[in-house]
């Protein structure tokens, strides 16, 4: 299933449930919340929260799913502005193949 696929699937699923007439500014709230849930899970394996001293531990079988939930409100964002992601992501790939050439970034972080 290519990109283009999953964006037509997911526009059907939330025809059928009447989630198309969410606002924009819902779903990009929503988008934001389920991105702090993963934002809690880096700043946790960094060391920056940490276990046992004022923050829980996060379940890490629980990560994919909020990258799958934020994936989703992400779509749903896209579908809302009538926007192919698929298309959208390829011709920025290629801006960025020219913008950010891989030899000259490969020497700039090769003692990082």
């Amino acid at each position: 299933m290519d990109l283009n696929d999953i964006q037509e699937a997911f526009k059907l699923f939330l025809r059928e449930r009447n989630w198309n007439k969410f606002s924009a500014s819902q779903v990009f709230t929503h988008l934001v919340e389920e991105l702090g849930e993963i934002s809690r899970h880096i700043s946790i394996e960094e060391g920056y929260k940490i276990v046992g001293i004022g923050h829980e531990d996060l379940s890490k079988e629980e990560l994919p799913r909020e990258f799958a939930q934020a994936f989703n409100l992400f779509l749903q964002l896209a579908i809302h502005f009538d926007i192919e992601l698929e298309t959208s992501f390829l011709e920025e790939l290629e801006r960025m193949r020219v913008r950010f050439p891989a030899e000259k970034w490969r020497e700039a972080l090769k003692d990082k």
